[in-house]
């Protein structure tokens, strides 16, 4: 009995530990400014995943938020945040997000097969005035710097957007690009 009891308590410890984060390293030569290398953390306890790109002067960071919803980037060279409601018909599941991953890492730098979805956001500019409403997670990583809300664009929207765009490419999974005169160099 006793070493039942144990056992299960140690199974417990193990499986909850390994479901609970993993972390996934990718060089990527297809990245915003052309190189640059792309990692994701994924803290399934919490119901995040985080996206940091590391390209120099280009580097961001994304956090996808699924427990509230919203997803947002953190654009060091402009010192901004924008945050968006995230689609979740384009978005992969936090569960479907590591296997995802896994098969475009072992397809190489140029992954065959389908091509990654696309999403364009237009960033309001009018600035964000209370965090809080959009999440603890999302709150916590753009305290401190000026915060913006995007609205995704979608059909005719699309054709007619002559604006600029900052385009990130989020581990050859979604390509997403955010227009307006909030990410303009």
């Amino acid at each position: 009995m006793k070493f039942t009891i144990v056992f299960a308590g140690l199974l417990g410890v193990l499986l909850a530990s390994a479901l609970a984060d993993y972390n996934i390293n990718i060089s990527d030569d297809g990245n915003s400014a052309g190189s640059g290398q792309q990692s994701v953390s994924v803290n399934n306890e919490h119901n995040v995943a985080n996206i940091d790109n590391n390209n120099g002067w280009d580097s961001w960071n994304s956090m996808w938020d699924y427990e509230s919803g919203f997803a947002a980037i953190r654009l060091f060279r402009k010192k901004t945040c924008i945050v968006h409601k995230m689609n979740k018909e384009v978005v992969p599941s936090i569960q479907s997000l590591d296997a995802l991953v896994k098969e475009k890492k072992l397809q190489g730098k140029r992954p065959g097969g389908a091509p990654p979805k696309s999403l364009m956001y237009s960033v309001n500019p009018n600035q964000v005035d209370d965090l809080s409403k959009l999440g603890k997670n999302i709150a916590n990583m753009c305290r401190g710097i000026p915060t913006y809300m995007a609205e995704e664009l979608q059909g005719e929207s699309l054709f007619f957007y002559s604006g600029k765009c900052f385009e990130t490419n989020i581990l050859w999974i979604v390509n997403i690009a955010f227009c307006g005169k909030t990410v303009e160099n």
